[in-house]
Parts: C-alpha cells; structure tokens; sequence
C-alpha cells in the first residue's frame, strides 16, 4: 500500500494515525483537561476488558499503554494524542475495583462531568467483552448512552475467544437492543482482527 503524503486520502492519513501517537498525561480532575479544542473520543469499559490493550494495537505499539490484571487499576482520564486529528481518552473501568468505595465514587462524578459537559467529545466508544453478552454493568452504561445523546459506537473486544456464531448472537442481541448504536465493531487485539477498520473509521470521521 502507498502511503505517500502525495497519493493524500484516507491512507496518508491512517499512516499518520498509526506512526505518531504520544500518551499526553493523566487527568485527575475536569480542571486539568487540554484547551486546545482538539477532538476527542471517549473509551469506556468495564475494567479489565481491554482498553490499553485496544488502544495499543490501534497505535501500533506494544506498551503505550500500560495494562493491568488488577480491576481498578486506571484511575484517571488518560490523554492519547494521535497525530493532528484528536484525543483517544482512556477512561476509569466501571464495575469491580480494588479501592475504597469513596474513591470510586469519586471517579464516577469525573466520568459524568467529562460525558456530560466536555463539548470537544465527538464520539464514545463503548468497550464489550465479546464472551459476555448483555452483563448488567453494560447493559446500563449503554441505555444511558442511548439517553444521552452523543455518536457512540460499541467495541466488542476478544473476539479471538469466541466463535463467529457467538460474535453474531451478540451483535444481532445489541443491535436490537439499541437504537442509536452507530456500528459495533469486532476486534481482537492479540490477532489484530478489526483493527484497521476501527483506524479507519476515527480517522475519517474526525
């Protein structure tokens, strides 16, 4: 494939997308967000469903992000920048975590605001585990995305443990389930299945 800045179009851009990705900083708190304006794209999921993993096969790169067998462990908006385009936020996992219940209370007020008020969101997307189909802590975080109003879209993930009949069920499942679903998209990130196609959209779309 010719990635050639002359050829232009969606190519130029994926090479851009995938070659320079840097992780900005942590954000603890909605005071220390970017003002810049740059786009940004919100990744929501349960913990340990594969977040630094997703966003380490999308840059090419095998430890941007730090993963983590223990749930919890992200406590902080966590600022992807991928080229000139926009914001990958690694958000907090909801569900199960090692910490004080203060602390994820905590947490779940900075997930709020950042959904609720952050106007440079553009699209969110919502991380499943394709081997868990309609888990309630998701099943609630989708119904309020439905309500909310922002383009999400839903990242099933791990597909590489389940077969293609499994992987339809539980697309057919949450397609008529959800209205305002944009795509859902099948990927794995230890086979790279689905990848590119998930590069490509963000890059296009932002």
């Amino acid at each position: 494939i010719d990635y050639s800045e002359e050829r232009g179009g969606l190519q130029a851009r994926l090479f851009r997308f995938m070659t320079n990705v840097t992780f900005i900083r942590p954000c603890f708190s909605l005071a220390e967000l970017p003002k810049d304006g740059l786009a940004e794209v919100a990744c929501i999921g349960r913990s340990n469903v594969g977040k630094s993993s997703l966003i380490n096969a999308l840059a090419n790169r095998k430890d941007l992000a730090r993963t983590s067998s223990t749930p919890g462990k992200t406590q902080s908006l966590n600022y992807y920048k991928f080229g000139d385009t926009f914001y990958l936020v690694d958000m907090p996992g909801y569900g199960f975590a090692r910490e004080a219940k203060t602390k994820r209370i905590e947490w779940n007020k900075l997930i709020e605001g950042y959904l609720t008020d952050r106007e440079v969101l553009k699209h969110i997307l919502l991380l499943v585990d394709a081997r868990h189909s309609g888990l309630e802590n998701d099943m609630m975080i989708a119904e309020w995305l439905e309500a909310f109003g922002k383009p999400w879209s839903i990242v099933l993930t791990k597909i590489d443990k389940v077969t293609q009949s499994d992987i339809a069920k539980h697309e057919k499942f949450l397609r008529g389930t959800f209205q305002t679903l944009m795509e859902i998209w099948k990927t794995s990130a230890e086979t790279k299945r689905g990848i590119r196609e998930l590069r490509g959209f963000l890059s296009a779309k932002l």
